[in-house]
């Protein structure tokens, strides 16, 4: 039986590492042909595109959808508290209005609140004795956008980022 001794040597590490086939390499050069941690900067770059170019925008269009639907349904909503609450007084309908204007949601003030007598929509007062058909009144909303703000401030009034809408319903 023929006995077969393995020698294992220490062999001393050169301060030289090796990369590829053969060929020695610089720590420092090691590093940029490794490319391990390329992906940490490239993560970064890849973010601050995506962060900058897609989500900051489309969060400015979801607040904007948001506060413009918030809006809409606070004048439906005061539309539906007055809808059975008719003013008792045709010809008088400040206090009624009054009354009425209190009852809205803060967040949307109620403003140009008429009351319209008749058919052709003229405004209830002391000459005006048909029976009221119709309410209308605005409120206003303003955005304030981080990104798109050419795109989404385009209204003709003082502040281009503020809107009006106008809310006009028949008394039933």
């Amino acid at each position: 039986m023929d006995t077969i001794q393995i020698a294992i040597a220490t062999v001393r590490q050169p301060e030289v590492g090796s990369v590829g086939r053969g060929r020695l390499v610089s720590h420092s050069d090691s590093f940029f042909a490794d490319q391990r941690g390329a992906v940490s900067f490239e993560v970064l770059i890849v973010f601050a595109f995506l962060m900058f170019s897609l989500l900051l925008p489309l969060s400015d269009v979801a607040i904007a959808g948001f506060q413009y639907i918030s809006a809409w349904e606070a004048l439906r909503a005061f539309g539906q508290s007055i809808q059975y609450n008719t003013p008792p007084d045709v010809t008088n309908p400040s206090s009624w209005q009054t009354t009425a204007i209190a009852k809205a949601d803060p967040n949307s003030p109620i403003s140009n609140f008429q009351v319209l007598c008749g058919d052709s929509k003229a405004t209830c007062s002391a000459a005006n004795l048909v029976s009221p058909k119709y309410y209308s009144y605005t409120t206003s909303i303003t955005f304030k956008p981080m990104v798109l703000k050419s795109v989404l401030c385009t209204s003709g009034n003082a502040n281009p980022c503020t809107f009006t809408l106008p809310y006009s319903e028949r008394f039933q």
